[in-house]
C-alpha cells in the first residue's frame, strides 16, 4: 500500500498558503459548527409547541437522546472514513445528511417520525462534528491552533446561548417547524464555501484502505443498545426491569463481537494504537470525565436556578450561559499558559480548579443569592477552557494527517460518551437524594411540576437543593478523576510531531 503522507503534507501547505481560501474554509467549518451547536439548544424551548401539535409527550426525551446516540455512535466511523478517504467527502457527505435530516423534520406528522428523522440528523451531526476539529488542525500549524479553536469555541459558546432564545423566538412567532428549516440556508453556504474553496490532494484508489464496514455496524450497535439502556435506565423502565438488563447483555455480547471484529480487521474503525499510546489514552479518559462533569451545570443548574432561587427561566438560563462566555477566552488564551509549562501541566492546573469550583458549590449559602452560583460558573468555564483545549490540540499535534481524524473523533467519542453515562448517573443520584429527603415520595421532574405550579413547600426546594449539591459533588470527583488521570498516564511533555 503506497504511502500517501507526502502529498497530501503538500496540500495541507498549499491550503495554509493561500490565506482567502483559507479563510473561506474557515468561515465554512464555523457554520458547520454553529449548525451542530444550534441543533443542540435550540429544540429544547420549542418542545411544548411539539408535543402541542404532534403529541408524545411520553417520549419527547427521545428527540434529545435519539440524535445523542447517532451523534456518539457515529464519530469514530467518521474519524476513521476521514483518515481513508480524506476529510472533503466526509464533510460534504455529513452535512448533506444533515440538511436531508433537517428537511424531514420539518415535514414530520408525528412525534415517531421526528424522533427517526433527528436521528438522521444525527448520523450527519457526527460528520460536522468530528471533521471540523480535525479540518481545524490540519488548516493551522501548531502555533496557530489556538486562534481557530477558540473562534470555533465562540461559535459554540454564541450557539449555545441564543439557541434556547431563537426557538423560542420560532415558537412562538412562526412555527416550530423552522427551527429545523432555518439550517438549510445555513447548510448550503457552508456547503457551497467547503466544495469551492477546500482542495485536499488526490489520493491513489490503490493507496485507499479497505472500509472495516462490520466494525463500523458492531460498533453502531453496541453503542446504541449500550447508550439506550444508560438515556432510559430509571427514566422509562426501572433499572432492574427486563428492559434494562437485556439491552445490557446485548450491548456488552456486541461489545465482545466488536473486539473479536477489529482483531481481524485489516484497518479497524477504533485502531488498537488510540489505546496504546499513553498520550492519546490518557486524554481519551480524561474527557470523558469532562463529559460526565459537565452534566452538572448544563442538566440540573437551571432547575436549582429556578426552583431553589426563584428566578425566572430568562435569569436561570443567563446564570448557565455565563460559562460560555468566560470558556472560549480562557481556551484563546490558554496558549501563552501551555507553552510555558506544557499541554498535560496546563490541563491539569484547569481541571484542578475546576474540582475545587465544583466542591465549593454545595457550600453556597442557602438559598443564596444569583450572583453566587453565577460567579461560579464564570469561574468554572475559565477553568474548563484551560483544560480542554490543550488536550485537544495536544493530541492533534501527536498525529500526522493520516491519523488525525481518528484521534481527534476518539477525544470527541470519550467526551459525548461520559456525557450521556453522566446524564444517568447523576439523574439517578438527584431521584435518589430527593426520595430520601422527601420520605421515598417524587422525582425530579414531577418535584419541578410542583415548583412551576407553586404548591411546594419549602422542604421540598431544600431537597431539591441536597440533590444538585450531591450532584456537584460528584461532578467534583470526576473532575479529580481526570486530574489524577492525567498525571498518573499522560506523559509530562506530548511527544509533538515536527509540523
Amino acid at each position: 500500500m503506497g504511502d500517501t503522507r507526502p502529498a497530501a503534507a503538500q496540500g495541507i501547505a498549499e491550503q495554509r498558503s493561500t490565506p482567502d481560501r483559507r479563510g473561506a474554509v474557515v468561515a465554512a467549518l464555523m457554520l458547520a459548527m454553529a449548525l451542530a451547536a444550534l441543533d443542540s439548544t435550540i429544540v429544547s424551548t420549542a418542545v411544548p409547541q411539539i408535543v402541542g401539535d404532534l403529541g408524545g409527550f411520553s417520549v419527547f426525551s427521545w428527540l434529545f437522546s435519539g440524535y445523542l446516540l447517532a451523534v456518539t455512535v457515529t464519530l469514530p466511523v467518521y474519524g476513521k472514513l476521514s483518515d481513508t478517504f480524506g476529510r472533503k467527502p466526509v464533510l460534504v457527505a455529513g452535512a448533506v445528511v444533515f440538511l436531508l435530516g433537517s428537511l424531514l423534520c420539518a415535514l414530520a406528522w408525528n412525534m415517531a417520525a421526528l424522533i427517526a428523522f433527528r436521528i438522521v440528523q444525527g448520523l450527519g451531526g457526527g460528520a460536522l462534528q468530528g471533521t471540523v476539529q480535525t479540518l481545524a488542525a490540519d488548516l493551522y500549524p501548531l502555533e496557530q491552533r489556538p486562534k481557530i479553536q477558540a473562534r470555533l469555541s465562540t461559535v459554540w459558546a454564541v450557539s449555545a446561548v441564543a439557541g434556547p432564545g431563537l426557538g423560542g423566538v420560532l415558537a412562538a412567532y412562526a412555527d416550530w417547524r423552522w427551527i429545523f428549516l432555518i439550517n438549510l440556508p445555513i447548510g448550503a453556504v457552508a456547503l457551497w464555501l467547503i466544495v469551492r474553496h477546500l482542495h485536499e490532494p488526490q489520493r491513489q484508489r490503490a493507496a485507499r484502505a479497505r472500509v472495516d464496514w462490520a466494525g463500523a455496524l458492531t460498533v453502531f450497535a453496541c453503542g446504541g443498545a449500550l447508550l439506550t439502556a444508560l438515556v432510559q435506565g430509571g427514566v422509562a423502565w426501572d433499572w432492574l426491569s427486563a428492559p434494562s438488563l437485556a439491552l445490557l447483555g446485548t450491548g456488552v455480547a456486541l461489545l465482545v463481537l466488536f473486539f473479536l471484529v477489529e482483531r481481524r480487521a485489516a484497518e479497524p474503525i477504533i485502531p488498537g494504537w488510540v489505546w496504546r499510546r499513553r498520550t492519546i489514552a490518557a486524554v481519551n479518559l480524561a474527557l470523558g470525565a469532562l463529559g460526565l462533569l459537565m452534566v452538572a451545570p448544563t442538566v440540573f443548574l437551571p432547575t436549582y436556578a429556578q426552583s431553589v432561587l426563584g428566578l425566572a427561566p430568562v435569569a436561570a438560563g443567563f446564570v448557565l450561559s455565563v460559562w460560555t462566555l468566560s470558556w472560549p477566552i480562557s481556551a484563546a488564551l490558554s496558549q501563552h499558559v501551555y507553552r510555558r509549562i506544557g499541554f498535560r501541566n496546563t490541563a491539569m492546573l484547569g481541571i484542578g480548579t475546576a474540582a475545587l469550583i465544583l466542591f465549593a458549590f454545595p457550600f453556597l449559602p442557602y438559598p443564596g443569592e444569583a450572583w453566587q452560583p453565577t460567579l461560579l460558573m464564570l469561574l468554572l468555564g475559565a477553568a474548563l477552557g484551560l483544560f480542554q483545549l490543550p488536550l485537544i490540540v495536544g493530541v492533534q499535534s501527536t498525529v500526522d494527517w493520516a491519523e488525525r481524524g481518528t484521534a481527534t473523533a476518539s477525544i470527541l467519542f470519550c467526551r459525548q460518551t461520559g456525557q450521556t453515562v453522566g446524564a444517568a448517573v447523576f439523574g439517578a443520584v438527584a431521584n435518589g437524594v430527593l426520595a430520601a429527603r422527601l420520605g421515598g415520595g417524587g422525582d425530579l421532574d414531577s418535584v419541578t411540576r410542583a415548583l412551576d405550579s407553586g404548591t411546594a413547600a419549602a422542604s421540598t426546594r431544600r431537597a431539591i437543593a441536597d440533590a444538585v449539591h450531591a450532584v456537584y459533588l460528584g461532578a467534583a470527583g470526576a473532575a479529580a478523576l481526570a486530574f489524577l488521570v492525567l498525571l498518573l498516564l499522560a506523559p509530562r511533555k506530548f511527544p509533538v510531531l515536527k509540523d
